[in-house]
């Protein structure tokens, strides 16, 4: 239906700052195409854990010491010492946690400064850590670890450098020496056997951060699957626990949480993006799953 598209406008780098800072501010001009820092930097800033968001850049964080909880989408991971966590462009994420004596970087770029340098090459499939449903974490061992901190020091130094002798070439050579060195990492670990019901749950999850706002149908998504609605049922509730239906209720609330919180539309106009029902029984099932109402929440500066 028509009336049910939407794009969302997902926070640039400038608004990701007062996303996570409130009034923290770079200084550096190039903040919007390319930044890094240490997270130890920054950690006492940032009050977790950070809302649900969307934004225009592509991200990660790479860990030396502590721990960390991260969401992509409907997966939840948590990841600790020499493990770097992506994020594509565009992708819902919350932040839950992350340790206090927690070490490392934390980097964002937009893909339009890999543009300007290689204008018709797609070498973005070639990583599969940066793509919308790729395995986000990639766990480097101790001897790889002097080679990845050099690469990671260099950027830092590159950016940290005045915006007169700022080299954007330099800085996207880095960053592909980096992605390349981390897929040959993640050769090691692609193979590792998963059994089918995980199979399936992964791809349904998947199917749900895109076709959401189509359909909110079991049997639609058990379609696109080429599975019957039960075996989809109880390949998610031996994975996860759940039921195919919850988990789809699931995502309708974590998207129902970026439209209240990075858009002004009505309640009503949300509540009609996900059901052609009264908005009123959206806001009793948002409730029931959350524990506040879509007004509550919208107005809630916290996570909830």
């Amino acid at each position: 239906m028509e009336s049910k598209k939407i794009v969302i406008a997902p926070l640039t780098p400038r608004e990701l700052d007062k996303h996570h800072f409130d009034d923290y501010e770079w200084e550096v001009n190039v903040h919007h195409l390319f930044h890094i820092n240490r997270v130890e930097e920054v950690l006492s800033k940032i009050k977790f854990p950070l809302l649900p968001h969307r934004k225009t850049v592509y991200d990660f964080v790479f860990l030396l010491e502590g721990d960390s909880i991260r969401s992509k989408g409907l997966h939840e991971y948590q990841f600790s010492r020499n493990t770097f966590f992506f994020l594509p462009a565009y992708q819902i994420s919350t932040h839950q946690y992350i340790s206090k004596g927690a070490k490392g970087f934390y980097c964002h770029f937009d893909a339009e400064i890999f543009n300007k340098l290689f204008p018709h090459n797609s070498f973005f499939e070639d990583f599969s850590f940066l793509h919308f449903s790729g395995e986000p974490l990639v766990e480097i061992n101790d001897d790889m670890l002097p080679a990845i901190m050099n690469i990671l020091i260099r950027l830092e130094q590159a950016y940290k450098t005045n915006n007169e002798t700022f080299n954007i070439n330099l800085i996207v050579s880095y960053l592909l020496v980096l992605f390349t060195e981390l897929k040959l990492v993640q050769k090691t670990t692609a193979n590792i056997p998963k059994n089918a019901a995980l199979r399936v749950t992964e791809k349904f999850k998947n199917l749900l951060s895109q076709h959401i706002y189509q359909t909110n149908k079991v049997v639609e998504y058990a379609s696109m699957l080429s599975i019957s609605p039960d075996h989809l049922n109880k390949c998610v509730k031996m994975t996860i626990g759940k039921t195919a239906q919850e988990l789809l209720a699931d995502m309708i609330i974590l998207e129902a949480k970026v439209l209240l919180k990075q858009t002004n539309l009505a309640i009503s106009e949300i509540a009609f993006k996900f059901s052609e029902t009264n908005p009123s029984d959206f806001s009793r099932f948002f409730k029931n799953r959350t524990n506040t109402t879509p007004k509550q929440f919208r107005q809630l500066s916290d996570f909830k």
